[in-house]
């Protein structure tokens, strides 16, 4: 893996700035205008790299964040704030409120939107994000996975509630290690669709998530991946990341969802790392030194588990985030693709 360097991490939707225009002439051939992944841990620096690169090449920015498509959710996401939005253009923000559902599915259907429409202003899409699955639903396409059996799903959700999560992950550990391993013990609701999958057909989910259908993409991607050499690197400053996030009002963003009274933390846009920890709190299940602790070893759980999938994928290339020259050699590498 060639490796090189960046920043921090965001997200969000705004106007096209007049003054940023994307350096094309007359004979610039719009088609073949690529789409440029960003993606890689959280915390990397992402967003950062990102927005400097929009702005100096004249593109357009595409949330692949699976928790910054929710409404109310900015500080613990690190959405990216309206003057940023107002900087350069986001897309794909703030669609849902926390109660829905958002899907691959509707992601790569609104990504694809997205991406035409900004190729065709003569601008290049950033698709920016640490949410591997909404990668792999644009560039393979999706699995045709069985629809949820409400008989099924209601046995397991008993077993949940008499035996817990960490009992129902060792059965997937033993059914699907793969899955299992790519799902964290005290993610129930992704066990469960696991087994619930597992059931139906006798097959490990993982087997098929595999077969993709055939998906040509109609437009030329490059895939680049920003993160530290290591994960260890990456701890001291997630640490300190958490820690902005509280001084800047995260425990009051969790408790204006809590106070809401029609969520739970069980529910997909609530497992977005740090919420969950925060929730608790709230409840008065842990101390604040407790919360602060448990959001962090997740957020730390979470870089581990990305830097898996990014490392499975193909045809990446890798930048060292700690590579103080990294922003000058995107840069570089940027400017080569137009």
């Amino acid at each position: 893996m060639p490796w090189l360097h960046c920043f921090h991490d965001r997200g969000a939707s705004g106007d096209l700035s007049p003054a940023v225009q994307a350096p094309m002439t007359e004979d610039t051939d719009l088609t073949r205008l690529p789409v440029v992944m960003l993606m890689g841990p959280t915390g990397a620096g992402k967003s950062a790299m990102a927005l400097a690169l929009a702005q100096e090449f004249g593109g357009e920015i595409v949330n692949v964040d699976s928790a910054q498509v929710y409404r109310g959710m900015d500080i613990g996401t690190a959405k990216a704030s309206p003057a940023e939005r107002r900087t350069v253009p986001h897309h794909l923000l703030d669609l849902c409120d926390p109660a829905e559902v958002y899907s691959a599915a509707r992601f790569r259907a609104d990504a694809l939107v997205t991406i035409s429409e900004i190729r065709a202003r003569g601008r290049i899409p950033l698709l920016v994000g640490g949410t591997g699955l909404y990668f792999r639903a644009l560039l393979q396409g999706l699995s045709d996975l069985p629809a949820a059996d409400p008989v099924i799903r209601s046995g397991l959700r008993t077993e949940l509630e008499r035996s817990g999560s960490q009992t129902l992950h060792a059965r997937l550990a033993r059914l699907d290690p793969r899955a299992a391993a790519r799902i964290h013990p005290n993610d129930p609701q992704r066990i469960l669709r696991a087994l619930e999958v597992h059931a139906q057909t006798g097959q490990p989910m993982s087997t098929l998530l595999e077969r993709t259908s055939d998906t040509v993409l109609p437009f030329p991607v490059v895939i680049w991946v920003l993160a530290p050499a290591t994960r260890e690197a990456l701890h001291a400053r997630l640490a300190r990341r958490f820690l902005s996030m509280l001084e800047r009002g995260f425990v009051n963003e969790v408790m204006a969802l809590w106070s809401r009274g029609d969520l739970s933390p069980d529910m997909p846009a609530l497992r977005a790392v740090g919420y969950r920890a925060v929730w608790r709190y709230l409840e008065g299940r842990v101390t604040h030194a407790a919360m602060v602790d448990e959001a962090i070893v997740a957020t730390r759980q979470l870089a581990k588990r990305q830097f898996t999938w990014f490392r499975s994928m193909s045809d990446t290339t890798w930048w060292d985030s700690a590579d103080m020259a990294v922003g000058q050699r995107l840069r570089q590498a940027f400017a080569k693709l137009l």
